[in-house]
């Protein structure tokens, strides 16, 4: 028996268009953001900052960066409910001042954190690991 599309469209209930009751946030379900995407987050907005550059290598305590800084800051995040520590480890361009950049990175990094995932961030330890000359490392040469 073959039927026409109109005439299976008729016969398939129809939905209800009309309002719908919309349970409350705690009886959908629960939302878990791991570390590892926070701290990706919190990497993004490091980078958002002017005058900062990523986290040098080190081996030892002695710095394995080169000219320039490393293209992404090293952070590592612990959330538990609804609040987030970081630890950031970056480096700078020299001469900038540290404490202020600094200063100005953390409040960017809690701030971008808190708008994009929702968490609190409550603590940012950061590392300064190096400072990069913005035009590039000049050795001196004494003759």
């Amino acid at each position: 028996m073959t039927a026409t599309i109109p005439a299976l469209l008729t016969a398939m209930p129809q939905r209800d268009s009309g309002p719908r009751e919309v349970a409350d946030a705690s009886e959908r379900g629960a939302l878990w953001i791991s570390e590892e995407v926070v701290a990706r987050v919190a990497g993004h907005a490091v980078r958002e900052v002017d005058g900062v550059g990523g986290a040098d290598g080190q081996v030892l305590g002695v710095s394995l960066g080169g000219k320039t800084p490393a293209p992404a800051a090293k952070v590592s995040a612990h959330v538990a409910g609804d609040t987030a520590t970081l630890t950031v480890r970056l480096s700078l361009t020299y001469p900038a001042p540290v404490a202020r950049t600094v200063q100005r990175v953390r409040e960017h990094v809690v701030r971008r954190v808190g708008e994009l995932t929702g968490l609190s961030v409550t603590r940012v330890d950061i590392v300064v690991t190096a400072l990069h000359n913005a035009t590039g490392t000049r050795r001196r040469r004494v003759e």
